[in-house]
């Protein structure tokens, strides 16, 4: 490739500069070279990602504090559902308001009240959206707190038998429908 600059024929090699003025050389290889970095400096994290590594002692994670999950006593059932389809909706992760949602929507209004408890604390309690993902999904088992007919009943779900595209959460519409 050729380069003309300053009345001068410059030529490049391996995209350094060769043939010109010291300046111009440079000038020119100070621009390749900041044309190739990122534009804003200090966003883009040195190291990249480092999974659980043997060594990796943690001590960057921040631990915070979730006030403990209460049993809302005396909640209208009617109410709790309506709170359970919003919270369900309303999560960490794009993953579980998929999964959550549509499971809410299929079970919630067939629940008795004692499943809907158990579906309460499930999806309140745990203070990380990839737990109930992991064990939804039983990549990780679920402890004996969450283990119920409603974790059954999400297992079950999770595993889509009948193959349904699940790529949104639902519209809200059905509510609608319900209540007329």
């Amino acid at each position: 490739m050729q380069l003309f600059a300053d009345d001068h024929l410059c030529r490049t090699n391996k995209n350094k500069v060769v043939g010109c003025s010291t300046e111009l050389v440079n000038l020119v290889n100070g621009a390749w070279q900041a044309a190739r970095r990122p534009a804003v400096t200090g966003l883009i994290p040195a190291c990249g990602y480092r999974g659980e590594a043997p060594d990796d002692t943690k001590g960057d994670l921040i631990e915070i504090p979730l006030p403990p999950w209460e049993e809302k006593i005396g909640e209208p059932v009617d109410i709790k559902k309506r709170r359970l389809i919003y919270e369900s909706r309303k999560r960490g992760m794009l993953e579980n308001c998929i999964l959550l949602s549509l499971f809410a929507k299929r079970y919630l209004n067939t629940m008795s009240e004692t499943q809907l408890q158990q579906y309460d604390r499930l999806i309140n309690e745990p203070s990380n959206d990839w737990d109930i993902y992991y064990w939804a999904t039983e990549a990780q088992p679920t402890p004996d707190i969450y283990q119920g007919e409603v974790m059954d009943l999400l297992k079950e779900f999770t595993k889509n038998r009948n193959q349904e595209q699940r790529l949104d959460a639902p519209n809200l519409e059905y509510l609608d429908k319900e209540s007329h």
